[in-house]
């Protein structure tokens, strides 16, 4: 029964979220680990996180009963009732809650509702179903954990977090496809508008390309305005060059569900190297604050 449980918070996402989360602490920290600190800014943000894995998958149940992947998800099965369900999320997430607001500080409490809002609101109640865009709106609230590791640490919005926002939120958008080229069939039978089976996967393919590519640019902006040395720049850039390599070799293959597979692996090992190259790349800069909090 623990394993019901554990599956509904969907650990891949958590996992994923909690390296990203370590990503922005790394950064803003510049070498000075707060052990306390990191571990309950961990713990907050992926209760949230969990919490947001069970909300979505009591709104996905009609979805996720035609999807291959998730039809045996333990609210399709009925193994876990709905209402055990609700309490369990919203446990999670009241705990998650006041962890970030009153044991790390409320502008990361700030960010962890930023991210739950648009996950469970906007993405799992409205755009997943309705919208093409629907990426694009997941995208934000999977570039808010970096944000919230950071502003645990510097306790400010400034640049530094404005451009983890941003470039994780790009990363997000190939990543996303990549998935959804793989599993085509699946979002194709729940009737999910995301953009291969709402356009084609040639344009998916494009689009991929180009937020590769802007990932990249903007992740840069670190090394440029001083918060990462240069050693992160060479990483950065040599695996963002392979990245382009496969966006590239995708128009050419002759089996778009092998090269889209390898192609999400790449995406999460690209930003799981890149998240932990912060503990030996950050520097310490001149910050420039973008917003007095």
């Amino acid at each position: 029964m623990f394993k019901k449980y554990l599956f509904l918070t969907k650990p891949g996402i958590l996992f994923g979220n909690f390296i990203t989360t370590l990503g922005g602490f790394f950064l803003a920290a510049q070498g000075s680990i707060d052990l306390p600190l990191l571990l309950l800014t961990l713990l907050g943000t992926t209760l949230v996180v969990a919490s947001g894995c069970v909300f979505n998958n009591i709104i996905d149940q009609d979805i996720d009963q035609k999807m291959q992947r998730t039809q045996n998800r333990a609210l399709v099965t009925k193994a876990i009732s709905v209402p055990i369900a609700f309490i369990y999320g919203s446990v999670l997430g009241v705990i998650g809650f006041a962890l970030l607001y009153f044991l790390v500080n409320p502008l990361a409490c700030v960010f962890a509702g930023i991210g739950f809002i648009v996950y469970v609101f906007l993405y799992s109640l409205w755009t997943k179903r309705t919208s093409i865009h629907q990426t694009i709106i997941g995208s934000i609230s999977g570039a808010c954990p970096p944000v919230i590791g950071y502003v645990a640490v510097a306790e400010q919005f400034d640049y530094a977090a404005l451009i983890l926002l941003l470039g994780y939120a790009f990363w997000q958008m190939p990543h996303s496809w990549g998935i959804a080229i793989y599993r085509f069939q699946d979002y194709t039978n729940a009737n999910i508008p995301i953009l291969p089976v709402a356009r084609s996967v040639k344009r998916t393919k494009i689009e991929s390309l180009i937020y590769v590519i802007l990932f990249i640019l903007t992740m840069n902006l670190l090394y440029v305005f001083g918060y990462a040395n240069i050693c992160f720049a060479i990483t950065l850039n040599a695996i963002g060059a392979y990245w382009i390599y496969l966006s590239i070799k995708g128009f050419s293959t002759a089996d778009d569900q092998v090269w889209a597979k390898r192609y999400f692996l790449f995406s999460v090992q690209f930003i799981t190297v890149l998240s932990l190259s912060f503990l030996f790349t950050a520097v310490t800069p001149a910050p420039q604050l973008l917003f007095p909090f």
